[in-house]
């Protein structure tokens, strides 16, 4: 059901699993809405390199790990996608030698000399990934043209609506730290900081207790 605003009727925001053919825009959606965050432009410092490259790395996980795991969601008005998380079940984070593979062509034409860069966030996250079973939260964004629509909230409320019916907990790490007291409303904790090399920006993990 739709809300009503400025007298007219705004159509609700549907939160759905992608499927094959949602995956282009998906990945455009979160190449737009990571741009300017300080950890992919610490990776990829050129704007129209990273503005080429992110779609294409957003398109490459979901493709090969995402879709198959049951943890990706889209939220939708009026049919067109203004938000997408990508989430990891329990025991499920890491992503298969197989998958890895299948990813590697994408990921260097994505990000061809900024490879280097991209491993050492990566190895730099697995090593303060909890051990614990728990619902990982890797990816979520909107587009910058509907952000504040209610596109994020109706995605971080489908997902943690099923962690809490599962009594499990939550992870996730914020690369940007002007996020952080948004993923505080829904229950998360800091938990560290993640502090990239040569000058590079702070991530910060965050914990959710199980409900």
């Amino acid at each position: 059901m739709g809300r009503v605003c400025d007298g007219g009727l705004v159509a609700a925001v549907d939160v759905r699993p992608p499927n094959k053919f949602d995956v282009k825009r998906l990945a455009a959606v979160l190449g737009r809405a990571f741009h300017d965050d300080p950890v992919m432009a610490w990776i990829l410092a050129d704007d129209t390199r990273r503005a080429k490259g992110l779609p294409r790395l957003f398109a490459a996980i979901t493709r090969h790990h995402f879709l198959s795991g049951g943890g990706a969601e889209v939220a939708v008005r009026d049919g067109e996608i203004g938000a997408a998380a990508l989430w990891d079940g329990p025991g499920r984070w890491k992503q298969t030698p197989s998958e890895e593979l299948r990813m590697l062509p994408t990921m260097v034409l994505a990000f061809g000399s900024a490879m280097r860069r991209g491993q050492q966030v990566v190895e730099l996250m697995k090593k303060q990934h909890p051990e614990e079973p728990h619902w990982y939260l890797a990816v979520i964004g909107s587009d910058p043209a509907v952000r504040g629509g209610g596109f994020g909230h109706a995605l971080m409320q489908s997902r943690l609506d099923r962690v809490d019916a599962e009594h499990a907990p939550a992870y996730l790490e914020s690369s940007n730290p002007a996020n952080i007291p948004y993923y505080m409303r829904f229950g998360f904790e800091v938990t560290g900081e993640i502090v990239l090399p040569d000058g590079g920006p702070t991530m910060t993990p965050m914990w959710r207790a199980p409900r």
